[in-house]
């Protein structure tokens, strides 16, 4: 547990034996860490020398159902900040949905060593004109985005140009889900986000 402005936050942390990196990872507004895609990079990565910390944020810990403000979110985040460094490793910021809009609004001023934007909300479902992609824009450190090809909060296309979905899961949907009858099944769709962000990482540290 941790104490931040915001409330108590909650890391879960899965170590690997030697690692070169922290990734720390949050979830999106409408779910926590048992995310399918968070969970996956959990079980994955330690072995690539890769530790990940789950961060649950202090609305989720505190068993509220909707999410505070952007800015109560990353109030949160900073919070947590002092614990992930506390490793002595580069830091990814990373997150899933409004977890990815965090890390990329706050990874200038902590210091992360890059940004991994998973589901990034790129628009609400069906307001295109709403578009979120100055958040993405204002990164400067390495970043990746993994998108499913069917995300109605900002399928791979509608991104701008120069900050198109580096790694993309066909016919998956916000929560990397994909339906029966695509080519591909549900295990096949996380292996594409593991291994996304597995060789990525590599190339980092």
């Amino acid at each position: 547990m941790v104490d931040t402005e915001a409330g108590q936050a909650r890391i879960t942390w899965r170590r690997a034996a030697d690692a070169r990196l922290v990734l720390a990872v949050s979830h999106g507004a409408g779910g926590g860490i048992e995310a399918r895609d968070l969970r996956a990079l959990a079980e994955t990565l330690p072995g690539h020398g890769v530790s990940v910390a789950l961060v649950e944020q202090p609305w989720r810990v505190a068993g509220k159902k909707v999410a505070p403000a952007p800015r109560t979110l990353d109030t949160g985040w900073r919070g947590v900040w002092p614990a992930l460094v506390r490793e002595g490793l580069p830091v990814v910021s990373g997150g899933r949905s409004a977890g990815a809009r965090v890390a990329c609004r706050t990874a200038g001023e902590l210091g992360a060593a890059a940004v991994l934007a998973l589901s990034f909300p790129l628009h609400p479902p069906g307001r295109p004109e709403r578009s979120r992609a100055e958040e993405l824009a204002g990164v400067t450190v390495p970043l990746l985005v993994v998108q499913g090809g069917a995300d109605p909060f900002g399928r791979p296309e509608e991104f701008p140009a120069g900050l198109r979905p580096a790694a993309v899961v066909p016919h998956a949907d916000h929560g990397f889900a994909v339906p029966r009858r695509a080519p591909l099944t549900q295990d096949d769709a996380l292996r594409l986000v593991t291994d996304a962000v597995t060789a990525w990482t590599a190339t980092l540290a």
